[in-house]
């Protein structure tokens, strides 16, 4: 061969590697501008969630942007670690076997057995006061002894109680079985939260995505048992009241039965917690006490779903059964749209504001009810104020919970993270059951309605003042070395 026919041959060469990467670099870019169009930022986005939080200023606040909805919460659930799905999942059965029962227990006990307002009122303020106000019994039985063996005897708990409310006819035994029920949530439901809470902050710092988008999807998981869960107990309603409750215990059955297969017996990195003190700084922490008292708020304002609004439904239809369908429309709200208004509060807002918005848009829903009583609707159109209720409780509902459950690790000691979390909810709890005796002594005054719902939008407002202020949010803020909160 020539020289010239080799030097020819040498440049088609290099001119075949030039294409060659030039395509691979147009291949690469392209690659690049698809991934762009999915968008980054939210959980299960692995570096690109990561980049994401640092942008959006460090943890707790954070959250994903872009993308649908549906396509980040299949994206969170292919990427999440197994233990947290399965905690997850949890929340959704638990809530199926509870909402079965719950919402119609206020009717059950005021018609079937005939107790006056201020007793009903009573039975649900001790139900939520056993449950939430013995919250932190159940978080420093999970800090010390693990998360297992807590929701197993949670469960067991459950079960008896459901039954024995079937059964029960008279006062001492209903009082007897909702303390039993809600004694089993105290131990099983914190022991869940402050986990995926704990495994919601390692995934975050393992670059996985935001805590508040896995604190969201719990709350849509829990959401869609509170859907399913009306409308199963609305069904068998329609034999008895003690069908449901059996209905109730029997989820509660297949849980137990899963849980004791499936749930790890050692939980890597979790450490038991050390004896003592943990109470002493619980008290002292005044950024934890005002986050309680707004979460405290919310649950109270949330407790008038079984307690305000069964009265509203019946003075507009005369009826009970459009009940199920309110509490539907909150569950199917938050299953819909959680994931989409924490991205957007996680780009507009920190969490202290978070919780003051959605603590405003309940003190608005009461609102509503209060402005339209006046006017004496009845039938669809008298359902459309207990309608806007719903929604914009809802809506602030998605707002504040996952913030108050993001905030719980930032504020907790080193190992503490069930006693917080408890000691939040038990709080909580102390809150609503004297305010559930309260309301229920107000709805029965004389006062107008319209006053009546007036008065129950002043919790809310009232939790606002109470929460830590800008200095207390900045001393936490250097706690934390600086990520928002």
């Amino acid at each position: 061969m020539s020289e010239r026919a080799r030097a020819e041959r040498a440049k088609g060469t290099e001119a075949k590697e030039k294409r060659r990467a030039e395509g691979t670099v147009k291949e690469e870019a392209r690659r690049a501008e698809g991934a762009a169009r999915e968008g980054t930022g939210g959980p299960g986005e692995g570096v690109a969630g990561a980049s994401s939080v640092r942008r959006s200023g460090g943890s707790g606040g954070s959250g994903g942007t872009g993308g649908t909805g549906r396509f980040r919460r299949e994206r969170v659930r292919r990427r999440l670690p197994p233990l947290l799905r399965l905690l997850i999942a949890t929340q959704f059965a638990f809530n199926i076997g509870f909402f079965a029962v719950l919402p119609f227990l206020a009717e059950h006990l005021g018609g079937a057995i005939g107790m006056a307002g201020w007793l009903v009122g009573l039975v649900l303020g001790l139900r939520t006061f056993s449950q939430q106000g013995l919250f932190v019994v159940g978080g420093a039985l999970a800090d010390r002894y693990g998360v297992r063996p807590v929701v197993l005897v949670g469960c067991v708990l459950r079960i008896a109680g459901f039954v024995w409310l079937g059964y029960a006819e008279r006062p001492w035994a209903v009082i007897g079985s909702v303390l039993l029920i809600g004694f089993a949530a105290a131990l099983f439901s914190p022991a869940v939260e402050s986990e995926v809470a704990r495994q919601a902050v390692a995934w975050e710092k393992s670059g996985g995505g935001s805590r508040t988008s896995v604190l969201a999807l719990l709350s849509v998981a829990g959401q869609a048992g509170a859907f399913v869960g009306p409308l199963l107990g609305a069904l068998l309603l329609s034999v008895d009241f003690r069908t449901a409750c059996l209905a109730g215990a029997g989820v509660f059955v297949l849980v137990l039965a899963g849980h004791a297969r499936l749930l790890p017996q050692r939980i890597p990195g979790r450490t038991a917690a050390p004896g003592g003190g943990g109470l002493r700084a619980v008290a002292r922490n005044r950024a934890f006490l005002g986050l309680c008292c707004g979460y405290g708020a919310y649950l109270l304002a949330y407790n008038q779903l079984y307690q305000a609004l069964p009265g509203e439904v019946e003075r507009a239809m005369s009826d009970q059964a459009p009940l199920a369908w309110l509490f539907a429309l909150s569950s199917v709200l938050v299953v819909s749209v959680q994931l989409p208004v924490t991205r957007w509060a996680a780009r507009r807002l920190d969490l202290h504001r978070s919780m003051v918005f959605g603590l405003l848009l309940i003190a608005a829903a009461f609102g509503v009810v209060a402005a339209a009583l006046p006017a004496g609707l009845t039938g669809v159109p008298g359902l459309l104020p207990g309608a806007g209720f719903v929604v914009l409780l809802t809506l602030g509902q998605m707002l504040v919970v996952p913030a108050a459950r993001a905030r719980v690790p930032d504020l907790a000691e080193e190992g503490r993270i069930g006693l917080y979390t408890g000691a939040m909810s038990s709080l909580s709890g102390l809150i609503v059951l004297v305010g559930s005796a309260l309301m229920g002594a107000l709805l029965d005054s004389g006062l107008p309605p319209a006053v009546r719902w007036l008065a129950l939008a002043a919790a809310p407002v009232l939790a606002i003042v109470l929460m830590p202020g800008r200095r207390a949010r900045e001393r936490e803020a250097g706690v934390r070395g600086g990520a928002d909160g």
